[in-house]
C-alpha cells in the first residue's frame, strides 16, 4: 500500500487519478475495511458563481441516487463528504479504461465482443431503470471495461468533472452525440433516452462512427430532423436485422423505441447473430457427423475480415473438420483469447500437432465444453467478455480433467492468485512466449491430458479422523492456532517455525498438507515447496502471504504447483474452506493416483543443484508414510 498524502474525512489519499478545470479524482485507501477507493472531489470556489449550486446539487443527487444502487454492472458509491470548502464522492475503484480510450486507440471489436459490452451495459442500466434511476449522460466515456473483463458504468466518469463537456439544455444534462432528441428540445426524459444513447454507442462500435457529429447546432439539428446512415452500409459485415434494432432504438419519438433495456438487449442479439450467419456460411459436401461439430463449433470462430472463400471454413471452424471420436489419440485444444492476431499465431503454431477450436467468447467456450472434451484450455487472462480466472473457474467445474494454461501479458497478482484459488492452472504463461517453450508445456499438457481423459473423479467425503495431517510453516504461530481450531479434530496439526524445522515434521509425520507463510527473501522456504511437489506431489500447499511480488506467485504456481494462495490477514472462512478442500484433494489422490500426473512438475535445474536444495533433497528422501510417484 502507497504511503498517505493525506486525509479526506476517514479515506487516505495516496495520489492523483486525473484532474480537470473544476474537480480532481485522487486514489485512496478505506484504512477501515482494507479497501481500494477513488474519491471524486469538487472544491467549491473553482467553480464559476452562476454554475455552482447547479454542479453541487447534481453531484448531491447523483450521490444519493447512485448509492442506493449495488449491481456488478454499475460503478458503486460508497460515501458522500461535504464541508464548507468542498464535495467528495467515495466510488469503487475501477482499474481499466473506458469505451472511449479504447475507440481513441483505433482498437477494433468483434461482432460478438460488441454484443457482450452492449448487453452488459444494457443489463446494468436496466437495473437502474428498474430501481428509479435515469442515467442522461449515456456514452463511450461512461462505459468501462475493468481490467478483469467486466463492463461497468460509470456515472461521473474516471478522468474529471468538466461542464465544457457537457451541454445544459433547461435541466438537461447530456453529451451532444449521443443525447435524444427530447434532451436538446428540453422535453420530458425517461429510460428511452438512455436507450437511445446506448443505440448511439452500438452504432460507433459497429461502425467506427457516431450517427451524428459536427458543432453543437449541427448535431441538434441533425438529431431532431435527421435520420443517421444505415450501419450496414458503413460496415458490410452487418445484416438488416441490425439497421432495423438501431433505428428503433435511435427513434425520433420515445414512444417508437424498445421500452425496456431488456427487450433492447434481445433484439441486439438476435441482430448480432443475423450478422455473424453472414458471416459464417454453412459448408457445403461435409457428412451429417461433421455438420453435427460444425453446427457446435460456429460459436468458436475468430470475427476477421477479408477472409476468402478458399479458406472460410478453415476460418469460420477452428482446423480442417473432424469428427470427435472418443477414441481419437489426438488432442484438441480450445484456445480462448480477445486478440485475432494471438488467436492465428496460437493456431498456426498448433494445427499440425493437435484439433485446435479457437473463439474470443468465453460463453461459447464454456457451451462447447459441456457437449465435446477438450483436452487441454489455454486462456488469456484480460479479456472483455470474461475473464481468464471466470472462464477456468467454470471450465474446471465442466471438464475437471482438461489442462487448463492461463496466458497474459500482464504481472496482475489479483488474476494469478485467482486463476490459483478459483481455476487450478496447470501452468500460467506470460506475453510474449518463447515458442519452443509453449511448444513443450502443450505437449506435456496434452499428454497429461489424454491419459486422464477417461478417469472417473473419486466421490468421497472426509472421514472422522485422518491420519495424515497438516503442517503449518510460519515464523509465528497465529496461523498455527488458528487452522489447529479449524482442523484440529479432524486431523493431526503441527507447526514448524522455519525449513529444517519443516523438514523435521514432515519425516517424522505423514503430512497430507503443507501451509507456508512466504516472503520474497524466503528462498529456502520457495526451494521446499517446489522441491516436495516434485518428490511427492501427492503432498498439498496452501501459502500464506503479505508479500505483493507477482514473479514469486509465477514460480509457486509453475514449479510448486500450490493448491492455494491466500494474502495476509486471513481470511479465517476462506481458509477453512481451503483446508478442507486440500485434505478431499489429499484422500483423492490416494484413491486414485492417476490423477497426480496432472499436478507433478519439473524443478529448474537451478533450484536442484544449489546447497540448500541438495540438503532439502536428502530431507525429503527420509519423509514417512509417502511414496515416489
Amino acid at each position: 500500500m502507497n504511503a498517505s498524502l493525506g486525509k479526506i474525512g476517514k479515506y487516505e489519499i495516496q495520489g492523483e487519478l486525473g484532474s480537470g478545470g473544476m474537480g480532481t479524482v485522487y486514489r485512496g485507501w478505506d484504512p477501515a475495511i482494507n479497501r481500494e477507493v477513488a474519491i471524486k472531489g469538487v472544491k467549491k470556489y473553482t467553480l464559476p458563481a452562476e454554475e455552482r449550486e447547479s454542479v453541487l446539487s447534481r453531484f448531491r443527487q447523483e450521490a444519493q441516487a447512485v448509492g442506493r444502487l449495488v449491481h456488478p454492472r454499475i460503478v458503486q458509491i460508497y460515501d458522500f463528504i461535504e464541508d464548507e470548502h468542498a464535495a467528495y464522492i467515495i466510488m469503487e475503484l475501477v482499474h481499466g479504461k473506458t469505451l472511449s480510450q479504447h475507440l481513441a486507440a483505433r482498437e477494433k471489436f468483434g461482432l460478438r465482443e460488441v454484443a457482450q459490452i452492449i448487453t452488459q451495459t444494457l443489463d446494468g442500466i436496466g437495473y437502474a431503470h428498474a430501481q428509479g434511476v435515469i442515467h442522461r449522460d449515456m456514452k463511450s466515456a461512461n462505459v468501462m471495461i475493468n481490467s478483469d473483463g467486466r463492463v461497468k458504468i460509470n456515472d461521473f466518469g474516471i478522468a474529471h468533472i468538466d461542464t465544457s463537456t457537457l451541454t445544459k439544455v433547461g435541466d438537461l444534462i447530456g453529451t451532444p452525440s449521443y443525447m435524444s432528441p427530447e434532451q436538446f428540445t428540453s422535453q420530458e426524459v425517461d429510460g428511452t433516452s438512455d436507450l437511445y444513447s446506448i443505440g448511439v454507442i452500438a452504432y460507433e462500435l459497429l461502425t467506427g462512427r457516431k450517427p451524428f457529429v459536427g458543432s453543437l447546432p449541427v448535431i441538434m439539428q441533425q438529431v431532431v430532423n435527421a435520420e443517421a446512415e444505415k450501419p450496414s452500409s458503413i460496415n458490410d459485415k452487418l445484416s438488416p436485422e441490425i439497421d432495423k434494432v438501431l433505428a428503433k432504438a435511435m427513434a425520433k419519438n420515445p414512444r417508437d423505441r424498445y421500452q425496456s433495456a431488456g427487450e433492447l438487449s434481445e433484439a441486439f442479439k438476435a441482430a448480432i447473430h443475423a450478422s455473424l450467419m453472414l458471416a459464417e456460411p454453412q459448408p457445403a459436401d461435409i457428412t451429417p457427423d461433421t455438420a453435427k461439430l460444425l453446427n457446435a463449433a460456429r460459436g468458436l470462430k475468430i470475427d476477421s475480415t477479408g477472409v476468402n472463400s478458399a479458406n472460410a471454413e478453415e476460418e469460420a471452424y477452428g482446423d480442417s473438420p473432424i469428427i470427435l471420436d472418443p477414441g481419437l489419440k489426438k488432442a484438441r485444444l480450445l484456445i480462448v483469447d480477445d486478440e485475432e492476431r494471438i488467436l492465428n499465431a496460437l493456431k498456426s503454431l498448433f494445427r499440425h500437432r493437435y484439433h485446435v477450436f479457437t473463439t474470443t467468447d468465453g460463453n461459447k467456450a464454456l457451451d462447447f465444453l459441456t457437449r465435446y472434451q477438450m483436452h487441454v484450455i489455454i486462456s488469456d487472462q484480460r479479456m472483455p467478455i470474461m475473464t481468464g480466472v471466470e472462464l477456468l473457474r467454470r471450465s474446471r467445474q465442466i471438464s475437471p480433467h482438461s489442462v487448463r494454461i492461463l496466458l497474459t501479458g500482464y504481472s496482475d497478482l489479483a488474476a494469478m492468485v485467482g486463476s490459483i484459488n478459483d481455476g487450478e492452472v496447470y501452468r500460467f504463461l506470460n506475453k510474449p512466449w518463447d515458442n519452443q517453450a509453449l511448444q513443450t508445456l502443450v505437449g506435456e499438457a496434452a499428454t497429461i491430458a489424454l491419459e486422464l481423459a477417461n478417469t472417473k473423479s473419486a466421490t468421497l467425503e472426509l472421514p472422522e479422523k485422518m491420519q495424515a495431517g497438516v503442517l503449518v510453516v510460519d515464523r509465528d504461530e497465529e496461523v498455527f492456532g488458528v487452522v489447529r481450531e479449524l482442523v484440529g479434530g479432524l486431523c493431526p496439526v503441527l507447526y514448524a517455525a522455519n525449513t529444517d524445522a519443516a523438514l523435521g515434521q514432515l519425516q517424522k509425520h505423514e503430512i497430507a498438507l503443507v501451509i507456508a507463510d512466504v516472503e520474497s527473501s524466503q528462498e529456502q522456504l520457495t526451494s521446499l515447496l517446489k522441491l516436495l511437489k516434485q518428490e511427492y506431489p501427492k503432498i498439498l500447499s496452501i501459502v500464506t502471504t503479505k508479500a505483493k511480488d507477482a514473479e514469486l506467485v509465477i514460480e509457486l504456481i509453475n514449479q510448486a504447483q500450490v493448491f492455494r494462495i491466500l494474502n495476509k490477514p486471513i481470511n479465517v472462512a476462506l481458509l477453512k474452506e481451503h483446508v478442507h478442500a486440500a485434505l478431499h484433494r489429499y484422500l483423492t489422490y490416494v484413491q486414485e493416483p492417476r490423477l497426480l500426473q496432472a499436478h507433478k512438475v519439473e524443478a529448474p535445474e537451478r533450484v536442484r543443484t544449489s546447497s540448500a536444495a541438495i540438503n532439502i533433497l536428502k530431507g525429503l528422501g527420509l519423509l514417512l508414510g509417502h511414496s515416489k510417484p
